[in-house]
Formats: C-alpha cells, sequence, structure tokens
C-alpha cells in the first residue's frame, strides 16, 4: 500500500517514512511545495495532510487530487510521530 504526506517537518522527512513503512506503507512525504505537486502524487491509497504546516495551496491541491482519484483523506493537525502512528492505525483499524 501507498501513502502520500502533504505537509509537515522536513527534518522529519525520514522518520516519517520510517513510520510508514513499519506500517505497511510506502509513503511520498511533500513537505514543501517543489513545483506541479499534482502531477507528483499519484494514486495513493491512503493521504494524509498535516494542515498546521502546510500552506492553504497545497491543501487544495491535494484535496483535489484525493477527490479525483477517489482517494481517502486524512487531516491531522499535528505534525508528530506519533499523529501519524495514530492516522495510520486508526486507518488500518477501519
Amino acid at each position: 500500500m501507498s501513502a502520500v504526506i502533504i505537509g509537515g517537518n522536513e527534518c522529519m522527512v525520514r522518520r516519517y517514512q520510517d513510520i510508514c513503512k513499519s506500517h505497511g506503507f510506502r509513503a511520498k512525504v511533500f513537505a514543501k511545495e517543489n513545483g506541479p505537486m499534482k502531477k507528483k502524487i499519484g494514486s495513493p491509497d491512503l493521504m494524509i495532510v498535516f494542515t498546521g504546516t502546510v500552506s492553504h495551496k497545497m491543501v487544495i491541491c491535494a484535496v483535489q487530487e484525493a477527490k479525483r482519484n477517489n482517494v481517502p483523506i486524512v487531516h491531522v493537525h499535528s505534525s508528530s510521530a506519533s499523529a501519524l502512528q495514530q492516522a495510520l492505525s486508526e486507518h488500518i483499524a477501519s
């Protein structure tokens, strides 16, 4: 399974990927916008948006892509490792 993480802290990118891997997800992390994100997202199984550390423009792009590809999207205010673990655990349980 694959996950896309939008937002978060740049110094935590590797940690986010390791947490996703421990839950069985391959992760792409976009901590900041580098060019057209729309083309890079693809069609993951889950999209996680850290709303506290992301621009409004990136949120809009993520939501549009999630709707277009019928991808479940989880909004998490905190960009901490424990918040990511909880979001992944809840998605797996449902």
